[in-house]
């Protein structure tokens, strides 16, 4: 994770938008690296869990793509970062193109990882290094987004939410939830200040 006193930027989204543009283009793996970016900017995945969900996690009990993600804290970080997370249309529209492609090669089992790596890559700390070197080294630097890690997509997630929350009736207590955090300080210090907002906030009082 990036340390707090140095935090990965968010991205615009025309910037999330050129990233998803360039992982569909000029990658090799085009339909898996979708995924990898929809499930940090879409669903505010840490890299480790990015690395660590499996299809049994995002299936119902007859196989099929579920509404939701049940990620267990086994692939979070530690013991309550498991929780349940409702699936962006972007993202489950993804990850259905990506699981018709896995069926074929008969990778879609219950213990069965989403995200596809090297071969012989299979300890959760090796496969959350290789997601980040991907975003790191790969596509943030092809694309000269400076100052942006692979903890940029779950800053991005989190301020989106926490600005929009209060428009669909709820609050920071369902961003914390979303984010898996134990506490709600853990969760304010990822989101991004809005001078703008705050100026707009202060003249209705």
């Amino acid at each position: 994770m990036t340390g707090l006193g140095k935090q990965a930027k968010t991205l615009t989204e025309v910037q999330v938008r050129a990233l998803l543009r360039y992982v569909e283009t000029e990658t090799r793996f085009p339909k898996r690296n979708r995924v990898i970016v929809l499930l940090s900017f879409r669903a505010g995945l840490r890299a480790r869990e990015i690395a660590g969900v499996t299809w049994g996690m995002l299936t119902d009990a007859e196989g099929n793509l579920a509404d939701s993600l049940a990620l267990t804290n086994t692939a979070s970080k530690g013991k309550r970062g498991g929780r349940v997370l409702p699936l962006h249309p972007e993202l489950k529209a993804a990850l259905g193109e990506l699981m018709e492609d896995e069926q074929e090669r008969g990778r879609v089992t219950p213990d069965g990882y989403v995200v596809t790596l090297a071969k012989g890559n299979l300890d959760l700390p090796s496969r959350a290094a290789s997601v980040s070197f991907l975003f790191n080294k790969d596509w943030f630097k092809e694309l000269g987004f400076v100052g942006a890690s692979s903890h940029s997509g779950r800053r991005t997630f989190l301020t989106k939410a926490a600005r929009m929350v209060s428009s669909v009736g709820g609050s920071m207590r369902d961003v914390q939830a979303l984010a898996g955090h134990a506490s709600l300080a853990m969760t304010q210090r990822y989101v991004d200040q809005d001078a703008e907002a705050q100026r707009k906030l202060v003249k209705l009082m």
